[in-house]
């Protein structure tokens, strides 16, 4: 005997599937911190191609006052960047995409 797949399967599937990724995301999904993502090295090729350094020689432009950095409870010099994904840059640090916070 051939099962028919029908819509009404297919939402049950996800719903429970979303719910089990949900429930206990400790396993499956979970927040890292600052403090445990590795440091974004210069010779990184997303780093090079934005020409990113550790330490900004441009007055006023650094990471800690970007847009796009995402700053972390652990008052580290090292916050993650929403252009470095997975990796924490230098609050001193400086990449092309600098885009200055709102004042």
């Amino acid at each position: 005997m051939v099962k028919k797949s029908s819509r009404r399967r297919f939402l049950q599937l996800t719903a429970a599937g979303l719910i089990g990724l949900t429930l206990d995301n400790k396993y499956l999904i979970r927040s890292v911190s600052a403090a445990e993502l590795p440091h974004l090295e210069e010779n990184n090729p997303q780093a090079s191609v934005l020409k990113y350094v550790n330490e900004s020689n441009i007055e006023g432009q650094q990471c800690k006052n970007c847009l796009l950095i995402r700053n972390d409870t652990n008052n580290s010099n090292w916050q993650p960047c929403a252009i470095f994904p997975g990796k924490t840059v230098n609050i001193n640090g400086w990449c092309s995409a600098y885009a200055p916070k709102p004042t």
